[in-house]
């Protein structure tokens, strides 16, 4: 269907007879999805979420019959409540919401307003989350009914992961299984060695460094964990956060050594990627590396393992074995640079879709 074949004004087919119901114009959508936030931070808004994301088989593989017991009667029990606390840590008052969310808005205006001067109004963009609200099929099913009969779909992920990216693409897939007239769908692939993405997180070491009174000893990239298992199974991701730290560490023009890459996040008992950034930064300062910067290239806004785990457990931990300066280096949010390479994505993907 073209919009030619619509008639002006009445949003009606120019062949169909006067009771048809109205058409939308045909439109592209394009749909970033991040990983989602609670709605608010008392007991039930944190339960509901957290057990979604617990739920989650690409999260947690545990067998249902030895894990749901456990989620649901201990860990939902006592964990809302200190999740809870820490979300109030670093909550939007002003806005009632997560700043995960507040970023996310952010950078989905900036990334509309850029495809807005690109391609008019050929192109509708849109966020969803992967838990939480505003879900990905309710998202999805809005896009369609609004006359989005392709849809490109971005997980925010620079880096795949099956906990992330494929988890992302599932609910994506899941929401058209539910819909009679599917859209044509095209889903993006990560980009960690995207070079605009590299050079968007040079340019934001390089603003944090000009800043500082003192250069520090090493500059600690921490990406988000997974069990060492997911390794061994198959999942790139590891390989991948390595090849970021080294095209990063080329980028600035520094020496070998520079950039230590280390994992946080560690959850149950399984052994994950090591090493753990929480080890890793005290270790630093027992050697005598008192002045240390973390950057977390993984994550395209900043979250609450951003801003209250490297900003408190981390910080803390690098304090404790007697480290004397800490500098956390933002997520890249809504930096131009950031937008610039995210469009970048959008504008290949979207190739042969648009005239």
């Amino acid at each position: 269907m073209t919009n030619a074949s619509i008639r002006p004004g009445d949003g009606r087919l120019a062949h169909a007879p006067a009771d048809h119901p109205a058409v939308k114009p045909a439109r592209i959508g394009v749909l970033f999805a991040n990983l989602g936030t609670p709605d608010a931070t008392d007991y039930w808004s944190m339960r509901r979420y957290l057990n979604e994301f617990l739920s989650d088989k690409r999260v947690i593989d545990i067998p249902n019959w030895k894990w749901q017991p456990l989620l649901q009667l201990i860990i939902l029990s006592k964990r809302p409540f200190t999740s809870g606390a820490n979300y109030r840590l670093i909550w939007n008052n002003e806005a009632n919401e997560s700043p995960l969310m507040t970023i996310t808005r952010q950078q989905v205006a900036k990334l509309r307003a850029a495809a807005e001067a690109n391609w008019g109004e050929a192109v509708q963009v849109e966020f969803c989350m992967r838990y939480g609200n505003p879900s990905t099929r309710s998202v999805v099913e809005r896009m369609v009914a609004d006359g989005c009969e392709k849809i490109l779909f971005f997980p925010l992920y620079p880096h795949y992961a099956g906990a992330t990216s494929a988890t992302a693409n599932d609910a994506f897939f899941k929401a058209l299984m539910r819909i009679k007239r599917q859209p044509a769908a095209r889903v993006v692939a990560e980009y960690f060695d995207r070079p605009s993405y590299i050079d968007a997180l040079a340019q934001s070491v390089e603003r944090a460094y000009a800043g500082l009174a003192a250069r520090p000893d090493v500059l600690v990239a921490s990406y988000h964990g997974m069990p060492q298992r997911y390794l061994t199974e198959g999942d790139p991701y590891h390989c991948q956060c390595q090849k970021t730290s080294r095209l990063l560490r080329e980028r600035l023009g520094w020496a070998a050594g520079s950039i230590d890459t280390s994992f946080q996040s560690v959850f149950g008992r399984e052994e994950w990627l090591k090493p753990y950034t929480v080890k890793h930064v005290a270790a630093l300062a027992r050697e005598g590396k008192k002045n240390i910067a973390v950057i977390s290239p993984a994550f395209a806004a900043d979250c609450i393992e951003t801003l209250e785990e490297i900003n408190g457990e981390i910080l803390h931990a690098f304090e404790a074995a007697g480290g004397e300066s800490f500098t956390y280096i933002p997520c890249l949010n809504d930096d131009a640079a950031h937008i610039a390479a995210l469009m970048e994505v959008v504008t290949e993907n979207l190739t042969g879709w648009l005239g």
